[in-house]
């Protein structure tokens, strides 16, 4: 009897035990994925209709009261979801909102991309998730009389607990966006912010957690970044439990303090989620646990996606509608060996839109597939899957050969038997699964309406020769140029502007001499009008010009088989 009795009181000390844990979930860079179906083939993915289920699964043993749920940000733009409630269905509450409250999401985190989708769409989205009392935070989002334009935290009771939540996004956003996205505020950096805010709130709330969320890169740690500060917070901020990062899309889980501070990045598109356990002693935290832990596609809270349901049916009808016909298939990954349908059509559209004189762009898409025969608009999202504006600029022929040289260097490097940039590593942000590009492949512009080689044995600012305009007029590096851009690069992003043509970032604004809509409406304008493009409508050498790498009896077989050993 007394061992029985003895049992029953290991179990109830067991339980209670269990019950002081705190379970902290996090997504980030969710781009859109809502949807447990794809919009063409019906085929299962990723969303966050499975994190839904792995959520609940957790809360019906840990209890709800010991489950935070917590987004990143990037919520708002990557998908067509995304992009119908942003622009098409705006008559009606947005999805997200909905979404965030029917999966009981405790605090979101505003990031750059939601910036990037515009006033009118983040304000409505803002005012609905504070409704269904859901705070969007960016404590560094200020107004010009210094008050947060977004929340900055929320003290969440739960469990017992006084949870403080803070988030912050990307401090680069003035630096990428064109202001008029972000007009009524001003990103400040991360550090030293954050660590003396949360040094206040705890004096202030004596809260008994701390989670930091940032949309922010996890990065080195070395301060050179402010795209990516995670290490740089987390090195120097005392007393936070839990600092979340995002943005990069690469899922990382590093301690410190003995294991007692966990950094948490999930990673993008509801693959991934951030888990984090505090373990309880008198009230306080006595020890923590982090994980990446992977999300089951199979496993869908099925109530969740029958609620949603009708939003689904309108996406996917609005995805659906015919756009027009394609002669050619179109494969994304042929942009990094050189000119190719993708990029030319990329090319075509921004100088038949603009008028401008020459065109720089890149893949955006890493490794989409486009078939030839009927167009829908589901095909422009895997042609051009950003929400990015088109531009123009006025820049000297020296300024865009030192764009063009910064470009090349980040995408082509001569040596051990490659051609590619790459390292042999996987990348999990593009899917690669051995060998990866050292950068970021939506950096590796190239240029259309002129003729020009990059040599790829030759260094930097030696390798770029350009010979004419499409037309045969002499290219002069003294001249003045319009060159058509994408807005993100227009404001500094990748740095190709600044860091590759020389030009000082608060000058970009004056070179700007025209703006357009979004790309991805332009070309879908383009290809609905021509009814049906193939090669002679998308490929056409006096328009476009031409470029190729050389030495090419050189770089064909090496190009050959790094491309093999990417994809």
């Amino acid at each position: 009897m007394k061992k029985v009795l003895f049992s029953v009181l290991l179990l109830a000390l067991a339980v209670c035990a269990h019950a002081q844990d705190l379970h902290i979930v996090s997504t980030g860079d969710v781009h859109g994925s809502y949807f447990s179906r794809s919009y063409v083939g019906d085929n299962p993915r990723n969303s966050l209709m499975s994190v839904k289920y792995y959520v609940d699964s957790l809360r019906a043993v840990a209890g709800p009261e010991n489950v935070l749920l917590l987004d990143a940000g990037d919520c708002l733009q990557g998908d067509n979801a995304s992009y119908y409630f942003n622009y098409v269905a705006t008559d009606k509450p947005h999805i997200y909102p909905r979404i965030a409250a029917y999966m009981g999401y405790d605090a979101c985190t505003v990031g750059n991309h939601d910036i990037e989708a515009g006033h009118p769409v983040y304000d409505k989205v803002r005012e609905e998730l504070e409704a269904y009392g859901i705070p969007w935070l960016a404590g560094n989002a200020f107004k010009d009389d210094g008050s947060c334009y977004f929340q900055e935290y929320k003290l969440i009771e739960k469990g017992g607990r006084r949870i403080l939540v803070a988030g912050y996004n990307n401090a680069n956003i003035d630096g990428w966006l064109s202001e008029d996205l972000w007009r009524g505020m001003r990103h400040k950096s991360l550090v030293p912010l954050v660590r003396k805010r949360i040094q206040e709130l705890r004096r202030e709330l004596k809260p008994d957690v701390v989670v930091v969320v940032l949309h922010s890169g996890t990065g080195k740690g070395d301060g050179r970044s402010i795209e990516s500060q995670g290490l740089d917070v987390f090195k120097f901020i005392k007393g936070v439990d839990v600092l979340v990062t995002a943005h990069d899309h690469q899922p990382a889980c590093i301690y410190a303090n003995n294991g007692k501070s966990w950094l948490i990045n999930g990673g993008a598109r509801c693959s991934n989620v951030g888990h984090a356990v505090l373990h309880f002693e008198g009230g306080k935290v006595k020890a923590a646990e982090g994980e990446i832990k992977r999300i089951d596609r199979s496993r869908v809270d099925q109530s969740m996606e029958e609620a949603f349901r009708p939003e689904f049916e309108a996406v996917k009808a609005f995805t659906m509608q015919p756009v027009g016909m394609l002669d050619v298939p179109l494969e994304t990954r042929d942009a990094y060996s050189g000119m190719c349908n993708y990029i030319d059509l990329l090319h075509t559209v921004q100088l038949a839109a603009s008028g401008a004189q020459i065109s720089i762009a890149a893949p955006l898409t890493f490794n989409g597939h486009v078939s030839s025969g009927q167009l829908v608009y589901n095909d422009m999202f895997t042609i051009y899957p950003f929400e990015n504006q088109l531009y123009v600029l006025k820049l000297s022929g020296r300024e865009l050969k030192a764009l063009l040289e910064y470009s090349y260097d980040h995408w082509i490097r001569w040596e051990n038997g490659h051609v590619l940039f790459i390292k042999d590593a996987p990348d999990a942000r593009t899917g690669a699964v051995k060998w990866s590009f050292v950068n970021r492949s939506y950096n590796f512009d190239s240029a259309a309406g002129i003729n020009y080689t990059v040599d790829v044995r030759k260094p930097l600012g030696e390798r770029v020769t350009i010979t004419s305009l499409a037309d045969g007029t002499p290219f002069d590096e003294n001249a003045a140029y319009s060159v058509a851009m994408t807005s993100y690069r227009a404001n500094g992003g990748g740095s190709l502007l600044t860091m590759g043509a020389g030009i000082k970032h608060a000058k970009l604004t004056e070179r700007i001499i025209a703006r357009y809509p979004e790309i991805r409406d332009l070309l879908y304008k383009f290809i609905s009008e021509k009814e049906s493009i193939g090669p002679s409508q998308m490929s056409d050498r006096a328009v476009l010009g031409s470029w190729r790498f050389v030495p090419e009896e050189l770089v064909e077989p090496l190009m050959k088989k790094d491309i093999d050993l990417v994809f």
